[in-house]
Parts: structure tokens; sequence; C-alpha cells
């Protein structure tokens, strides 16, 4: 005969973690009462709910127009480590939709969320970058971080971060480098970058030549490259077993060549060889910045001269079915076969 006593276990699928979200169109209503609630554990529970339920666009621009971002705003400096862990990852979340990613800015999240960067929980830095990665990936927002004088505060950072979350910063500096390389020059961050090339992740030695690309392309840039002596470096990274690493590699020097400095230094670093073999490569990056790199270098008289004999392994590009890749081939033929 069945017991009349009731299980003092919770129903299955609830999660005593999470606040219980409400019916429709009242749960973001009553989420976002919650998050102000002065109960800790309310808070937290909201949180964890929130989370969940913005991971769909529709509840996610329901939550914006709810005024979330403000009372997160406020979260983000809670005392309690876990409200500022999940604010953090709410943030992240919305930061993947495109009305979350606009919100940041005209609701001036990023100086708030970036106050954090310095935060003791590791989990919440790491939500932190996150966000900040997925804001600077879109040019308005890496301008607005660029703006907001972010780009020394990063700098400084790349060191001292576990590897996971040194990856982020990386990739969030090259994301604003390509926006505007001054700042990043001024914190002086190609040592920085310099120092993170030789690391065993490849996902930081490729955010690192990543960065190495844009900040090459202004003047004072291919200059502080070829000061630290950055060349032998990237040359040798051109046999690197990341194809985004060498594509990256093969893009500095291309850049830094364009100067007379650069392109000695290049050319005494043995860059002709490696990047002849990446002409066949069927990574568009790769074959398209090796054809780029090897037309600059074909500007200085002995190296058109040594690559004159390679003719025949560059007019195999000229069939390439990429368009970047036929216009690379050819644009490098016409200036290694030009005569005075």
């Amino acid at each position: 005969m069945a017991s009349p006593r009731t299980s003092e276990q919770p129903p299955p699928h609830i999660d005593p973690t999470q606040a219980p979200v409400a019916f429709g169109s009242w749960a973001i209503p009553k989420l976002m009462l919650e998050l102000q609630d002065a109960e800790l554990c309310t808070r937290q529970r909201a949180l964890a709910a929130l989370c969940g339920l913005v991971h769909d666009h529709e509840r996610a621009y329901e939550a914006i127009l709810s005024g979330c971002m403000e009372r997160l705003q406020v979260l983000l400096q809670d005392e309690d480590d876990l409200v500022r862990v999940k604010t953090t990852e709410v943030l992240y979340v919305l930061a993947s939709h495109s009305l979350g990613r606009d919100a940041f800015l005209k609701f001036d999240i990023v100086g708030p969320l970036a106050n954090l960067i310095e935060d003791p929980v590791n989990a919440c830095r790491k939500n932190v970058h996150q966000a900040l990665n997925r804001i600077a990936e879109f040019p308005s927002g890496a301008v607005f971080m660029v703006s907001m004088g972010l780009v020394p505060k990063l700098v400084l950072k790349v060191s001292d971060e576990e590897e996971s979350i040194r990856a982020l910063i990386l990739s969030t500096l090259s994301c604003c480098v390509s926006v505007n390389a001054l700042p990043a020059l001024e914190s002086d961050a190609v040592p920085v970058l310099r120092d993170q090339l030789s690391h065993p992740s490849p996902a930081i030695r490729q955010a690192a030549t990543s960065a190495l690309v844009g900040i090459s392309v202004p003047a004072d840039g291919k200059m502080k490259v070829c000061e630290e002596n950055l060349l032998p470096i990237l040359v040798k990274l051109l046999s690197d077993d990341e194809q985004g690493v060498v594509a990256n590699a093969a893009g500095t020097i291309m850049n830094t060549a364009v100067i007379t400095k650069g392109k000695t230094e290049a050319l005494n670093a043995g860059a002709i060889a490696p990047l002849l073999q990446l002409v066949v490569s069927e990574n568009t990056a790769v074959c398209a910045n090796a054809l780029r790199a090897l037309t600059v270098l074909a500007e200085v008289p002995r190296a058109r001269a040594e690559l004159l004999e390679h003719v025949p392994l560059l007019n195999t590009r000229l069939t390439h079915p990429n368009t970047i890749i036929h216009r690379a081939a050819s644009t490098a033929i016409e200036v290694i076969s030009w005569k005075p």
C-alpha cells in the first residue's frame, strides 16, 4: 500500500540554485525584481535563472528592454563573489547578441566591467575578458574600448594572467590595434607581445602574432618591430605547426618589410626560403601573405635576383581558383620580373 507521506526530496528537474521562473511574460519582470532583493540568496538564484534565459535572443531582448543592463551594472560592484561571477556570466552571454553589444555601449557597461579585471576570483575575470573580447570583435566596440583608455590596462595584464585568460586578453588587444595601434605602441606592447611568441600554447602565439600584424601597420610600429629584433623570431614562426600563427607571422613580415630597415632585417634573417615554401600552402591566408611578403622583399635587387629562379613556382599560383591568391601571385611575378 502506498504511503501518504510526502517525500522530502525536491521534485525532479528542479534546480535549487536557480529561482523559479514565472510563466510567459512574467518571467523577466519577476527576475528583475529579485535582482534588487536585499537577500543574497535571492539575488544569486535570480542571476542563475537569468543566465539560462538570456541564451535565447528573444529573452535577451526582453531582458534588456526591462532594464536588465542597469541592474547588472549595480551588481558588478556586489561584495559577494558568486554574484559578481554570475553577473559577468550573464553579460558575457548578452554580448553574443547584437542587441546586447549595442546595449553595452549605450549603457556604458564596458567601464564598470573592465574595473573587474583585477577581481580576485579567476572565474569572474575570465567572464569579464570573454565579454570584452566579444565586444572588441566588432569595430564599434573596439573603437569604444580604445577611446576609453582600456588598451594600456590590458597590456599590463598580459604577463600576469593564467593561460586561458591571457589568450583572451591578447585576442582583445588584437581587435583594438586593428582600429588604432598607437595606444598599444605608447603602452610598450611590442616587448610584451614578443615574450608571448615562444609560449607553448598555440592560442596565445596566434593571438600575439595577430596583434603584431595590426601594430606593424603604422610607421612607428614597423620601426618598433625592427628595434625589438622581432623579425628573426617571426621567420622561425613561419615553420610553426599552427596555420594561424604562420599566416600572422608572414603578415607582420609583409608589413614591416615596407620600410628599408624591415627589408634588410627580414632578408638577413633568411625570410625568402621559408616564404617560398608557404607559396604552395592550401591555406588562403598563409599563401596570400607569403606572396605579398615576397613581393615587398623583391624590391631589393639581391632578393629579386634570388627570386627570379622561383618564378615557375609562382606561376603555378596563377591558375588558383581563389582570386586573392591569383592576384597576389600576379603582382609578385610582375615585381620580381621587373627590369630597370
